[in-house]
């Protein structure tokens, strides 16, 4: 059971009412906290992926030799270091709801999930999920991180 008022307009979920009973909450909310959630941990995931890649010591895999940054895994490191810290900037603001971070957000999970290819030869599974969690962010920004009519 909840109440609603007419003509009143709400930013986000707000505590109880007087009357005990919890206002509605404004459509998307679990989206644009889902998509921030996603773009932190990919972006951890990333810095992860970097740190493995700067302190790998064993033989690079013979796929690695045709990649797309070339056969040096530093080259790999790097990369995905930038992208990670890019995600997880990108977290924040889309937690934080600037509007300067839908753009931010939409940019940073294309790039996460374009990022995920590099792993398809090796863990084909793990690149598709995490390519269908940066579209499921994109949706979301998309559908719900725009500016609400006044």
């Amino acid at each position: 059971m909840s109440t609603t008022r007419a003509n009143s307009r709400q930013t986000a979920p707000v505590a109880p009412s007087t009357d005990g009973y919890y206002d509605e909450p404004v459509a998307g909310t679990g989206w644009l906290f889902f998509a921030g959630t996603i773009l932190g941990l990919a972006g951890l995931m990333r810095v992860i992926d970097s740190i493995w890649a700067f302190s790998y010591k064993g033989a690079l895999p013979d796929n690695l030799k045709d990649g797309v940054l070339g056969s040096n895994l530093k080259n790999y490191a790097w990369f995905w270091l930038v992208v990670g810290v890019v995600l997880l900037a990108c977290s924040f603001l889309v937690l934080v709801r600037s509007q300067f971070a839908r753009w931010i957000g939409i940019i940073g999970a294309a790039i996460g999930a374009v990022s995920a290819i590099a792993w398809m030869p090796y863990y084909p599974v793990w690149s598709l999920v995490y390519i269908g969690m940066g579209v499921g962010v994109i949706y979301a920004l998309t559908v719900y991180g725009g500016r609400e009519a006044l």
